[in-house]
This record gives C-alpha cells, sequence and structure tokens, in this order.
C-alpha cells in the first residue's frame, strides 16, 4: 500500500537554477520563499480555497459521468469483471495522485503539470500539455452537461435535451464567475451530496443484497448467475472497460491545479490528495460492487453506440422499491452538475496559465474585482455550446462524441506528467525528496508501471467501439498546436533579437 512521510519541508528559492535544487531543499525558508515567488506571479489569483474544499473539489471533479454513466459501457464489455478493471485502474489513479502531489507542494501554481512539464521536460511539453488540458475538458464539460440531460430524460422523456443543457450551462457560468470562495463552498455542498449519496446506495444496496428489504437476498449469485459467469467477455473484456474506467479516475489532478489559489498549499495538498485517492477506491469499488450485486449485469449494461441513461439508476428500477429509481436519479444529476462545475474552474485555471506565460492572448489573464478571469471563463464554456449543438443534431451520439475525443488528450498528460515526475524526483535527488510532506514509495519502479500501463490503454482504444477515432482525433489536434507553438517561439525570438 503506498504510504507517505509527514516531514517539515524547508529549504530556498525555487527560481534558481535546477543544478542547485539539493541545496534548495536545505534552507530553512524553503516554503515560505517558494509562496512568495509563486504569489508574485500569480497576479492576484487569491489562496481561498481551504482543504476541506480542495478535497471535495477533488472528489467532485473525479466521480462524475465517468462512473454514474460511463460505467453502462464498461459493464456491457466486462461484466461483473468490471470490479478487477476499476481496481486496476485505482492502482494507476493511485501513482498518478501521489506523483501529482510531490510536484505540487514544491510548485503551488496554476498551470499545475503544465509549469512543471516546462520546467523539468521543455518548454514545448509545457505547452501542449496546457494547450490539451484545456481542450479536453472544455470537452469533457460539454459531455457532463450532455449527461445531465439524458438524465433529466428520466423523468421528461418528450422533452428535447438541449433546453437542459442550455439551462444547466447558465447555471455553471454564474457559480464560475463569482468569488473562488464562493465556488469552493457551491462545490464542497455539490461533491458533499454526492458522496452522501454514494454512501447511501452502497448502504441500502448491501442491505438487498442480504434480503433486508422488499426483494430476497441475492447473495453473491448475481456475480456468476448471468450468461457467461464472472467474466461473460474473459479478460479481454476485463481490459478493454479500462480505456473508459482509467477516465473515470481522471480528475485526481484537480488538487494540482487548485494548489495555485490553496490555502498553505504545503499541509493541505498532502492531506486533500491522501483523502481524495482513499475515498475514490471506497466509493468506485464500493459501488459498482453493489450495483452489480443487487441486479444481474446484462440488464443494466447498455448495448450498441448510444447511452439512454445510468446503470445506477436502471439498478434501483430493476429491484423495485418505489421511488428509489428517482432519487437515484437526482443524485447522478447532481453528481454531473458536481463535475463540471469543478471541470469548468480547472480549464479557466488553464487557460490563465497559457496566456500569464504567453502562450495565449492576454486577455484571457484579465481578473474581475473578484479575482476571476472572465474571458478564460467564456472560451471554457465553448464546450457547453458544443453539446447544445449535438443535443440538438445527434442528441443519441452526443455524449460519447465529447467523451470518446477527450480521451486520447487524457491519456497523453497522464503519460507526461509521469515523465515529468521522473526529471523532476532526478532533480530533487534522494535529499530533497526526503524532506517532502508526500511521497511515492518505489517512485521510479511505480512511474514507469503506469507509463507502460498508459500507452498499452492507449493501443486498446482502437478495438473499443467509441473510441475507435480518439487517437486518430487527437493527432491533428496535437500537429495543430505543436505548429502554433513552433510560429510563436519563433515570433519570440524575432522579438528578442530586435531589442
Amino acid at each position: 500500500m503506498l504510504t507517505q512521510s509527514v516531514c517539515q519541508g524547508e529549504g530556498g528559492d525555487f527560481e534558481t537554477s535546477l543544478s542547485g535544487i539539493r541545496d534548495i531543499f536545505d534552507s530553512e525558508t524553503w516554503y515560505q520563499r517558494r509562496l512568495r515567488v509563486v504569489s508574485e506571479s500569480q497576479e492576484h489569483l487569491q489562496r481561498r480555497l481551504t482543504s476541506r474544499q480542495l478535497a471535495m473539489i477533488a472528489i467532485g471533479s473525479a466521480i462524475g459521468v465517468g462512473l454514474f454513466l460511463g460505467s453502462t459501457v464498461t459493464i456491457r464489455l466486462a461484466g461483473p469483471g468490471v470490479i478487477v478493471t476499476y481496481a486496476i485502474g485505482a492502482l494507476i489513479a493511485l501513482v498518478m495522485a501521489y506523483a501529482l502531489a510531490e510536484m505540487a507542494v514544491v510548485h503551488p501554481q496554476a498551470g499545475s503539470f503544465g509549469v512543471y512539464a516546462e520546467r523539468y521536460l521543455s518548454p514545448w511539453f509545457g505547452f501542449i500539455v496546457r494547450a490539451t488540458y484545456a481542450f479536453i475538458q472544455i470537452l469533457a464539460i460539454g459531455a457532463e452537461v450532455t449527461a445531465v440531460a439524458i438524465y433529466f430524460a428520466f423523468w421528461f422523456p418528450a422533452v428535447p435535451r438541449w433546453p437542459w443543457v442550455a439551462l444547466v450551462s447558465l447555471l455553471l457560468i454564474a457559480i464560475n464567475t463569482a468569488k473562488v470562495s464562493r465556488f469552493g463552498e457551491v462545490e464542497y455542498w455539490f461533491a458533499l451530496i454526492k458522496v452522501a449519496a454514494i454512501l447511501a446506495f452502497i448502504a441500502v444496496g448491501l442491505a438487498l443484497v442480504v434480503g433486508l428489504g422488499p426483494v430476497p437476498a441475492a447473495g453473491l449469485r448475481n456475480l456468476t448467475a448471468a450468461p457467461g459467469g464472472f467474466l461473460p467477455n474473459g479478460w479481454r473484456g476485463v481490459w478493454l472497460a479500462l480505456t473508459l474506467v482509467i477516465t473515470s479516475y481522471m480528475g485526481v489532478e484537480v488538487v494540482a491545479v487548485t494548489a495555485g489559489e490553496a490555502e498553505h498549499p504545503e499541509t493541505s495538498i498532502p492531506r486533500a490528495m491522501r483523502t481524495m485517492v482513499l475515498r475514490l477506491i471506497i466509493f468506485y469499488l464500493g459501488a459498482i460492487s453493489v450495483m452489480l450485486l443487487m441486479t444481474p449485469w446484462n440488464r443494466i449494461g447498455e448495448a450498441g453506440g448510444g447511452i439512454t441513461g445510468s446503470p445506477f439508476v436502471r439498478a434501483f428500477a430493476a429491484v423495485g422499491i418505489p421511488f428509489a429509481a428517482g432519487v437515484m436519479n437526482l443524485v447522478v444529476i447532481s453528481a454531473a452538475l458536481s463535475s463540471a462545475n469543478s471541470n469548468l474552474y480547472l480549464t479557466t485555471r488553464m487557460l490563465y496559465s497559457l496566456s500569464r506565460s504567453g502562450y495565449a492572448p492576454p486577455w484571457l489573464s484579465n481578473l474581475s474585482r473578484a479575482g476571476v478571469p472572465l474571458a478564460a471563463v467564456a472560451v471554457a464554456s465553448a464546450g457547453m455550446g458544443a453539446a447544445i449543438l449535438l443535443a440538438i443534431y445527434a442528441p443519441s451520439r452526443a455524449f460519447l462524441s465529447l467523451y470518446g475525443t477527450a480521451v486520447a488528450g487524457m491519456l497523453f498528460i497522464w503519460i507526461v506528467i509521469l515523465l515529468t515526475f521522473l526529471r523532476f524526483r532526478r532533480a530533487i535527488g534522494p535529499a530533497g525528496a526526503a524532506r517532502l510532506p508526500i511521497r511515492l514509495p518505489a517512485h521510479r519502479t511505480a512511474a514507469v508501471f503506469g507509463i507502460v500501463m498508459l500507452i498499452a490503454i492507449v493501443a486498446t482504444t482502437f478495438a473499443v467501439e467509441g473510441l475507435e477515432y480518439s487517437v486518430v482525433g487527437f493527432l491533428p489536434f496535437l500537429a495543430a498546436m505543436s505548429l502554433v507553438y513552433a510560429v510563436r517561439a519563433r515570433v519570440a525570438g524575432e522579438a528578442r533579437m530586435s531589442r
């Protein structure tokens, strides 16, 4: 099991060269000086997010449509074996979370892993990672508001989806243009409702499984009694499902992104990361296991290219408890709102970081009196506009169209983060690592394991319906952003030569 060492991080100024980084950690004012430097570079982004808000924002971002809606596809692919898939995904997510937390306490900046990649790999990586993250989060926001519209169809099947998408989009924009402390509080309660609902789902589901309800006890029967048993599609199905299951964990990086506005990041980031990772494993494995114990997998997994509802709602509908399905539908709506809300925040801060670094127009980093980059919020909302159009012209495939396109980009980012982490550890050396308040044990082996697994998942997307064009669709974007970077670098170089 991953453990951590709670040490007092102390040192010097991280604006010095990497060659002196080991000496930096020996200075008595390492955190204080680093926070001062970062504060000056943030240009009025306000440190108003508390530890409890950080933890809940991270959970709000991570627990969303990947679990509550995307699991309808993963269950179809793996059957009850999807439990094993979620366990594998949790292991990869643990490596990613701890690697990010290490870097975030040293560099608590908006832009987070984009800044880390620029510092430890190259400026190209720094730009590409931030641009890719902003792009795929814009798409993910569109997928999440589309999910809300799908959920509302449970109650209002005759109402088109696009009005729901538009209404939810306006609500999210209003929340994200408020002060960051107000955003943090709203997201805290959004995520708290989600957490409480998942715990209630697990408790009620277990009660039904053992016979404490209106239906006979199912025990473990549903895991093996349906056609195909526990592994209806074999281990191949378990692996194929990982291409979507891993996206359920994508959101752990939110703690690093919020570091630029976190109070006392040297303590709040490690605490938030540890809390979030533990809860994610319990929630994901617990919720999926209980759902499959309650109902045969072939009654909740959805075939075909479209997605029409949450398997969690279908699970309660199948057991016949009055109003239970409706209550669960309300829960998954709040979950999608929470995830979309967090991701809109993340995208806004990544666009802000790109602008502050000179890779995006300067007006994207203009702040309101409340300390919010309003222009960046507007650009980040583009995915919701795309979701409205897809809800009008292609409602049955809108979710997978948006969600699938984002998968390859997110896998690319996670690979780059782990490569950055390896360079980061080499730069700070054993002495520096010993002073970190949170550490990844066997860091080199763990990071290489994560990279190999992620590359294998990328290769597997070609064999999964709905994801077969994810990599193909991402490559032109990568080429286009590389061209933008090259042009920008050339212009900047000519400007320096003319001075």
